[in-house]
């Protein structure tokens, strides 16, 4: 009961404590790129442990191995489907975030050229697209 709770507890004590020395650095020094780096490293920091200790509890013993892998590989296709989404999203916001406002101003300046610059701002979404499909695959592979 306690073994549950160190882990439940640790990460959300590293996330908090991570904000905290952000704020604070940037309040000091006043880069945001520093400050954006510092939460980065400390979320891959946090990822990191709740991926491997529970791998390593759940090793301890061969039953308990067997027993929790099922679990284990659920919840990494669920991260793997997370990930793929969430990743391809962010892509697809940027390519039409630059792609969009270069479409109209190509389709105000020559009105024959709507049809070709619409074609660039449907692929930067069809990465969104792209990502959610593989999501959808790996959920049900």
């Amino acid at each position: 009961m306690l073994f549950n709770a160190v882990f439940m507890i640790v990460p959300v004590a590293l996330l908090v404590l991570s904000v905290v020395v952000a704020t604070k650095n940037f309040q000091k020094k006043g880069n945001a790129k520093r400050s954006l780096l510092l939460q980065l490293v400390s979320f891959g920091a946090v990822a990191s442990f709740c991926l491997v200790c529970p791998l390593v509890a759940g090793a301890a013993t061969s039953a308990a191995a067997s027993a929790s892998l099922v679990p284990i590989s659920k919840g990494l296709q669920y991260i793997g489907a997370g990930l793929s989404t969430g990743v391809a999203c962010i892509g697809g916001g940027i390519a039409v975030g630059h792609g969009a406002p270069a479409a109209i101003g190509a389709a105000a300046e020559d009105p024959k050229n709507f049809g070709k610059a619409i074609i660039f701002v449907a692929l930067g979404e069809g990465i969104a697209l792209y990502g959610m499909l593989i999501s959808i695959l790996i959920l049900n592979g």
